[in-house]
């Protein structure tokens, strides 16, 4: 099932206990994002407001018990969109409470699915596809309705591999 605007918001906050994604795309072109990641690699500061909604959410998810999470793959160099994320949209997301882990898959896949689908996967057993184009641009979000098996050991494998994202940072300055 297709999920798009209000339904794909419910489907989100409607987790129970974990919400974790795994985010493989080199960049991501989204229209919002395009004026602030233009600032960024023109070397302008970052606004005080930057991703100030999803930083709300993300507060209200973890007062209310709940985990928010993701791996982000990378491979070196990284791409201008991935040092913007490095830069100005990590960071906030940490300091409003999301664990988020970085899997560098420059020398080696661990078996992972890297391809043209980012997933969410809601309490280990519901996850959505997020599709996109070549370019980064998302196509839509689906609901998967098969078995969450692998989709749990992918977790797994990106887990144990990844380091936390300062981890990361410090070793790759």
């Amino acid at each position: 099932m297709r999920l798009d605007g209000d339904e794909w918001q419910r489907t989100f906050d409607s987790f129970t206990h974990d919400a974790w994604r795994f985010e493989t795309q080199p960049t991501y072109t989204m229209p919002r994002e395009t004026e602030n990641v233009a600032r960024f690699l023109r070397g302008e500061s970052k606004p005080a407001d930057h991703n100030a909604r999803w930083h709300g959410r993300v507060r209200d998810y973890v007062s209310s018990g709940r985990r928010i999470g993701r791996v982000r793959t990378v491979r070196q160099p990284l791409t201008d969109y991935q040092r913007y994320q490095f830069a100005w949209g990590i960071p906030g997301n940490i300091a409003a409470g999301e664990d988020i882990r970085i899997l560098d898959v420059t020398d080696h896949d661990h078996g992972l699915p890297l391809g043209t689908t980012d997933w969410w996967m809601f309490d280990d057993t519901g996850v959505v596809h997020l599709n996109f184009r070549p370019d980064g641009t998302q196509i839509d979000r689906e609901t998967f309705d098969g078995d969450v098996t692998s989709y749990r050991e992918w977790k797994r494998i990106a887990l144990a591999a990844s380091v936390p994202f300062a981890e990361y940072v410090k070793e790759h300055r």
